[in-house]
């Protein structure tokens, strides 16, 4: 008999020990992951919206590192976005010195706008 045995119904692979096959199985990556609030808004999104994707990620134990990982690449993208749109709208230190008000309206605004391009772009697609 063959040490190991590949099942094509259900996918597994089998091992054998004594007289029997026993599946091989692994236990799921159980690291902690930072999923942070860009991660959160994209799992909900996943659950409501694209329920197999979601459900097929759960399964294989690969949901986690991916909302990690699309929590880090939309906290990039906001401070780099944040950056830019100050930097092409002449907002910087000074104005924060001379106007502290007109400065945190502004940077609001630009902080809304590059939330809306990471949601769209990234968050819910």
């Amino acid at each position: 008999m063959e040490q190991f045995v590949f099942d094509e119904k259900n996918g597994l692979w089998y091992e054998l020990r004594g007289d029997y096959y026993y599946p091989c199985l692994t236990l799921p990556d159980d690291r902690e992951y930072h999923i942070g609030i860009w991660g959160e808004r994209h799992g909900h999104y996943l659950k409501q919206e694209r329920n197999p994707i979601y459900e097929a990620m759960l399964l294989k134990g690969t949901l986690y590192s991916y909302l990690s990982e699309i929590n880090a690449q939309a906290e990039d993208m906001l401070l780099r976005l944040t950056e830019e749109m100050a930097c092409a709208e002449g907002i910087a230190e000074q104005l924060k010195a001379q106007d502290q008000m007109l400065w945190v309206q502004r940077m609001n605004s630009i902080r809304d706008r590059a939330t809306e391009i990471i949601n769209h772009e990234l968050i819910f697609v």
